[in-house]
């Protein structure tokens, strides 16, 4: 399968799904419409026609077991059930056992051995056309703050068939590995700062123009975590929290 390996979906899960959407169509210029699927309130967040990410309230008991607000992202693979067995052989756990939405595909909540978190999707029927990774308002870029860079990485290496890219000394942070799917560097990994509480996964949004993105998150409510950050390549980052707290990031040029 050609998605196997790639991620295909992002999915933000809060406490006010009206306020989130009304936050990312102002900053990102997403598009949203009710996804007309019923039993559950879900939000499509769209590029043009194209949806790219979706949006949903946290779900029952959540709040209670203190997980906040956050991003999702799913990851393609040929088969989701044998899929999880490996991931839960190899020292990571099944939070979701595999599931069906009617209609969409199949998927499964996982976790790698250190406590990120991710999910595992397999689509019904053709995945959606190819677009340029850059596009505005596409996800450009995957990052995991791992437990600990030198197992995390050959374990999803493993599972997805990513390949190791340009590796960076970032000094006293250590090593920053580019990871590669099919050939094409898709995000990076280094182990997490000590202060971190826990490894997660970070996903950086593409915009046409960094700055006045920043402004949109602050009149927004949102609030920025990490300045402005030039990254090679000539591109810019910024790391944020939307208003619920739900930590996400953009990436563009920097006007």
């Amino acid at each position: 399968m050609a998605d196997h390996g790639k991620f295909v979906w992002y999915e933000l899960m809060t406490t006010d799904m009206a306020a989130a959407e009304t936050f990312y169509r102002d900053v990102v210029g997403w598009d949203a419409r009710d996804s007309g699927m019923t039993g559950i309130s879900y939000t499509l967040f769209n590029v043009g026609d194209m949806p790219v990410a979706g949006l949903m309230a946290m779900p029952e008991g959540a709040l209670d077991m203190k997980v906040p607000p956050a991003w999702l992202g799913y990851i393609g693979v040929d088969d989701v059930d044998a899929a999880a067995a490996k991931i839960a052989a190899k020292g990571g756990k099944v939070h979701r056992a595999p599931d069906d939405i009617p209609g969409i595909g199949r998927f499964a909540v996982v976790t790698d051995p250190h406590g990120a978190v991710f999910s595992i999707f397999r689509g019904i029927g053709d995945p959606p056309p190819v677009t340029d990774p850059m596009t505005p308002g596409l996800v450009g870029w995957h990052e995991l703050a791992a437990g600990d860079l030198d197992t995390a990485f050959p374990f999803y290496a493993e599972l997805f068939g990513w390949t190791k890219d340009q590796a960076m000394d970032m000094g006293e942070m250590g090593i920053y590995q580019i990871f590669a799917q099919g050939g094409a560097p898709i995000g990076g990994m280094m182990t997490k700062p000590k202060e971190v509480p826990g490894p997660y996964w970070l996903y950086y949004i593409n915009v046409s123009g960094l700055d006045a993105s920043i402004e949109r998150i602050k009149a927004g409510g949102g609030k920025i975590v990490l300045e402005p950050m030039e990254v090679p390549g000539g591109a810019w980052i910024v790391q944020a929290l939307d208003p619920q707290g739900a930590l996400f990031a953009l990436v563009g040029p920097r006007r």
